[in-house]
């Protein structure tokens, strides 16, 4: 009896501890790099159907002023193949973008990547369409270069159109707005307080509090995951900031990021590791 009494003692503490764990959610990298091509329909629609919590996605804007889902400023392949070696987008307009394929090209980088030809760079309206699908949230980035102006809008502007689409769709409580380029984020406070925020960060090995107080007060702090550490996490957390970590790919690096408690993980497998929560018994 008294081992039966330890045994569901355990269990129970098991539990209680997955229980917790559990608030772990998964942001799929730009919709599922790993098994998509990346930042397309494709991608989110199959990050969607594996029960993805987040959709994590780079925007940049045309020539004429649509913004549109991409990572890097400059179409060229693998990622996107078309007319010419390469393009700036904001230098063509929506419909000169789309002669472009994004989904023909298998990511080399990605041996799992199943290609898409004939797929087109969507737009923000067309991601904010799949909003219906379910109750997954949009995790959207301004590509913003403050060394390279010409590829987008200036902050403020670029802050703007894209509070114009969050509205249009009323998705303010299921955005958040990231970015390494931190006078979008301080521009966003200002017109829309409510939106939350995320202060992306490479090689910032400041407490995630002092980033945050920098990127217009963010809620969250993204740092490469290279950067997180129990003991960062714990004082952001008593900051009241979440901590989300990008881009883990691997079990092992996805276990480290659990015992350090983050809030969310960002990745480019998001089926794969929501199976691995499963199987812990933290989904």
């Amino acid at each position: 009896m008294r081992f039966f009494a330890i045994l569901c003692i355990l269990a129970s503490m098991n539990s209680t501890r997955a229980a917790d764990q559990a608030r772990i959610q998964v942001h799929g990298h730009r919709g599922a790099r790993g098994r998509r091509p990346e930042n397309t329909l494709p991608a989110f629609q199959y990050a969607i159907e594996q029960g993805v919590d987040v959709l994590e996605m780079d925007m940049a804007v045309t020539k004429d002023n649509v913004i549109v889902i991409s990572h890097d400023p400059v179409l060229q392949g693998p990622v996107c193949t078309g007319p010419r070696e390469r393009a700036v987008i904001r230098e063509l307009t929506l419909a000169e973008v789309r002669q472009w394929d994004c989904g023909a090209v298998r990511n080399p980088h990605f041996a799992t990547q199943q290609p898409v030809p004939n797929t087109r760079m969507p737009t923000l309206d067309e991601v904010f369409q799949l909003a219906s699908r379910g109750s997954f949230q949009f995790n959207i980035e301004t590509k913003s270069f403050p060394g390279r102006p010409e590829f987008t809008p200036p902050p403020e502007e670029f802050a703007r159109m894209v509070l114009e689409k969050v509205r249009q769709y009323r998705v303010e409580k299921r955005v958040i707005l990231q970015s390494f380029d931190f006078r979008t984020l301080v521009a966003m406070r200002k017109l829309a307080p409510e939106i939350r925020l995320a202060a992306l960060t490479q090689t910032d090995a400041r407490d995630f509090a002092a980033i945050a107080s920098e990127a217009g007060n963010a809620e969250i702090v993204s740092p490469e995951f290279h950067l997180v550490t129990p003991a960062k996490v714990e004082a952001a957390h008593k900051a009241g900031l979440q901590v989300v970590p990008w881009t883990a790919n691997t079990e092992a690096d996805w276990e480290r990021l659990i015992q350090a408690r983050v809030d969310a993980i960002i990745t480019d497998d998001p089926a794969a590791l929501i199976a691995m929560l499963r199987n812990r018994g933290l989904r």
